[in-house]
């Protein structure tokens, strides 16, 4: 069952049913907010594909708050430059099927060269593409007005709606200076080059903020001491060897003198192998 979970993606999803309310609220207001700005600064119907682009932003800017793809460079970024590519690929590249792919690879490339990876960036280049003529009709303003102004009123929402829960924070470069406190409370060394060395050999993209790394990584840590001291209290060896007593010079000679205490049926001159044999 486990191998079925693994190979679907089903993820470790351990939060509180609270938590998952304050997604659903954020969501609920961020889009209703973009409907409204889409309604009365553009001419595109509120069923285009932009509200689904913003939508998918919505999702990491309240169920994911502290992912790094959802911080506000990947967000404003992210859109702004899918939606550049977007238009540019769909007035100089002929063919819809040609263009759209291109806007959509090349995006990705982009902000992976910009670092402000943003997954409904996709879906923006394909929009300024395939969006039809009232996306074609507005050009190069597409991507200023909606992409742009939308995009920082959805972190502007994300800012405000979440600072309001205080286990909440956005963006998470807001917390760096406690975050960076729990190292040294907890004893240990992990620092950002070693953060970046595995990520190296990874050689992944990780969608984890870094303060969020280190603090999970101190957790562990501190859990492992915890529960080792814990053992260790209660006389439970886990994962070393066990330690063996020093015995005294005297304790030794106590030992061996049970060799040499009379036992019926024994042989006085018997070698202490000989008086083991017979004692069993």
């Amino acid at each position: 069952m486990n191998r079925v979970k693994n190979w679907l993606g089903i993820e470790l999803d351990v939060v509180s049913q609270r938590e998952k309310f304050v997604s659903l609220l954020g969501g609920l207001i961020a889009i209703s907010a973009l409907i409204f700005i889409v309604n009365n600064i553009c001419d595109l119907p509120q069923g285009t594909g932009l509200i689904a682009s913003m939508g998918a932003s919505a999702v990491l800017l309240f169920a994911v708050p502290h992912g790094q793809l959802s911080q506000p460079w990947p967000v404003v970024a992210g859109h702004t430059v899918s939606a550049l590519i977007g238009v540019t690929c769909a007035r100089y590249i002929p063919g819809p099927i040609l263009a759209a792919g291109c806007a959509v690879g090349l995006s990705i490339w982009v902000m992976h060269q910009m670092k402000c990876i943003h997954p409904p960036g996709g879906a923006t280049a394909l929009v300024a593409v395939l969006g039809g003529e009232a996306v074609h009709g507005l050009g190069y303003r597409f991507v200023l007005a909606p992409v742009l102004g939308n995009a920082v009123v959805m972190v502007m929402l994300a800012v405000v709606i979440n600072y309001v829960f205080k286990w909440r924070r956005y963006p998470v470069g807001l917390s760096v200076g406690v975050e960076a406190t729990l190292g040294s409370e907890a004893g240990d060394n992990t620092s950002h080059e070693h953060i970046l060395s595995a990520l190296r050999q990874i050689d992944l993209f990780v969608d984890v903020a870094e303060d969020d790394l280190v603090k999970i990584i101190h957790a562990v840590n501190a859990g492992q001491a915890q529960s080792h001291q814990s053992n260790s209290d209660n006389g439970i060896m886990t994962g070393t060897a066990p330690v063996v007593p020093l015995r005294s010079e005297q304790d030794e000679k106590a030992q061996l003198s049970v060799f040499d205490l009379p036992k019926s049926g024994t042989i006085p001159n018997a070698t202490k192998e000989e008086a083991l044999v017979e004692m069993r």
